[in-house]
């Protein structure tokens, strides 16, 4: 698939067009996304005073179960895209910048602290080129303005389908009326530590630590996600939502997450006061966990 919108780069000697190039088909019990990364829609400026990264084309392959399974309990979204739309640009929730150097105060994309060069489809680029999404992208949405229906807008590194934070208000009744979803995931009430342990003050969703999840509070578990019919699946399946308010993207898979979605490369740019990075590789612990030590 080849977009007619075309982005044009300058490359320091000249003006190149970069096209949208994305395959998805299934091989055995496979379902191959293949794509140079590039957006469908126009983008932002890059570099910008916020990121100083310059979009360019990637050659990623991504590999999903076509029948995924539920884990016996849920992943943290760590050092790896969470998934890919539908037009071959990544998701991903986290960020590479973090308070005084501390992973457990990692800087939310959206949260409002620090300036990371967010664009109107809240994405922003990293040092490699990679252009990716922190939160439901205003572009490709575009494709679905004529749609009242629930919107497929991709596929999480586990298999499951990921959709934009519309639904049924009965899961499993096709013919109930589609809503918004709400979230399960709430500011926080005691202030954060301060001094050499956290920032102080009190939780305003700066931090990815600021949020906890509340079960029943909101229509979704704590990956974002719940089980239910969805158009292209009728019987119901596990699926997730990108929803309007934190987590926006999920930050943990229900399923087992396929290595072909694993970073290569250093994490996001992006300036910002006491910068710090994360590294290592797999899908590593988080400090941001309702699961406790290991999750």
């Amino acid at each position: 698939m080849r977009a007619l919108v075309l982005l044009w780069v300058f490359t320091g000697l000249a003006l190149a067009a970069l096209v949208n190039e994305v395959s998805i088909k299934t091989e055995g019990q496979r379902r191959i996304l293949r794509s140079n990364g590039i957006a469908d829609h126009p983008v932002g400026q890059f570099p910008n005073r916020g990121n100083p990264n310059r979009i360019s084309a990637q050659a990623y392959e991504f590999t999903l179960p076509l029948k995924p399974v539920l884990a016996a309990q849920p992943q943290p979204a760590a050092f790896a895209f969470f998934g890919v739309a539908i037009n071959g640009v990544p998701f991903e929730a986290g960020t590479g910048e973090f308070w005084n150097g501390n992973r457990a105060w990692n800087y939310e994309a959206k949260g409002g602290a620090i300036q990371l060069g967010l664009d109107e489809n809240d994405a922003h680029v990293q040092p490699g080129g990679q252009y990716h999404y922190h939160a439901l992208p205003k572009g490709l949405m575009q494709r679905f303005a004529q749609s009242k229906g629930m919107n497929l807008i991709g596929w999480a590194a586990d298999g499951f389908p990921i959709y934009d934070g519309r639904g049924h208000q009965q899961p499993m009744e096709a013919g109930s009326p589609l809503q918004p979803l709400r979230s399960s995931w709430q500011l926080k009430t005691q202030n954060r530590p301060g001094g050499n342990d956290g920032p102080g003050g009190k939780p305003d969703g700066s931090f990815t630590a600021d949020w906890e999840y509340v079960k029943g509070s909101g229509d979704l578990d704590e990956c974002n996600g719940r089980v239910g019919v969805t158009p292209e699946f009728p019987q119901g399946t596990y699926h997730y939502q990108v929803t309007a308010s934190f987590p926006f993207l999920p930050r943990f898979w229900r399923g087992e997450p396929d290595a072909s979605f694993r970073k290569k490369g250093p994490p996001p740019g992006g300036a910002g006061p006491r910068r710090g990075r994360r590294g290592g590789p797999g899908f590593g612990p988080s400090p941001f966990s309702p699961f406790g030590p290991g999750f």
